[in-house]
């Protein structure tokens, strides 16, 4: 089962790998994204606050209603944002926080509850994989641009992988297949996916924590 652990884990990893961007990089494009590396951080955070909204609150078939704003033409429209005047180390805070609050809801949510998402209504152990799937994609985009390695774990991304994308192809290597299954990569014998989704729906009844 993917886990709250898992969940910490993987935010965990991504911020010591972010720690080491240059002070000065954050303004450039995040990968194949049209959202810089700070508004891709900004993004992830969101993400996971948004994520633990949803566990929290838990409404009928819509999502939490907070405002969504861009601030600028083309950036992502978010809840919530980092202060500029903090740096880096203000927005990996940012980071850390909304990760930590959906790793605590994944954990004391109890493993029955269900909550809506736009790519199925799903349990802790669902949104505890989506935060994961949202932390690696978007710090490979985000380490592209910063010019930073980043490989996960093979584990961790096969177990996402069996919760979400349970039609992924059985390659060797888990992680080119969850770069594949997001539209951000190739796999020998595969078109590449210009539009894909994973499917949130609970497979098996179990705990998130």
């Amino acid at each position: 089962m993917v886990t709250a652990d898992d969940l910490e884990r993987a935010v965990r990893s991504a911020i010591e790998v972010l720690r080491k961007a240059p002070p000065d990089a954050w303004d450039g494009k995040a990968g194949t994204l049209e959202w810089t590396c700070w508004e891709t951080v900004e993004h992830l955070s969101d993400d996971l606050f948004a994520y633990a909204a949803q566990l929290g609150a838990r409404p009928a078939g819509r999502e939490v209603p907070f405002l969504w704003e861009s601030r600028r033409p083309g950036g992502p429209a978010n809840v919530t944002y980092a202060d500029r005047d903090a740096g880096p180390d203000g927005l990996l805070q940012v980071l850390d926080a909304c990760g930590a609050m959906l790793v605590a809801l994944v954990r004391t949510t109890p493993p029955d509850a269900r909550a809506h998402h736009v790519f199925g209504t799903s349990d802790p152990e669902g949104f505890a994989a989506m935060g994961i799937v949202e932390t690696l994609v978007h710090i490979h985009d985000v380490a592209q641009g910063l010019g930073l390695p980043w490989n996960p774990p093979a584990g961790l991304c096969a177990k996402v992988l069996k919760r979400l994308f349970p039609d992924a192809p059985d390659a060797a290597d888990p992680w080119s297949t969850l770069l594949w299954s997001t539209g951000r990569g190739d796999l020998p014998g595969q078109t590449r996916l210009t539009k894909w989704r994973w499917d949130g729906t609970p497979r098996v009844s179990g705990g998130g924590s």
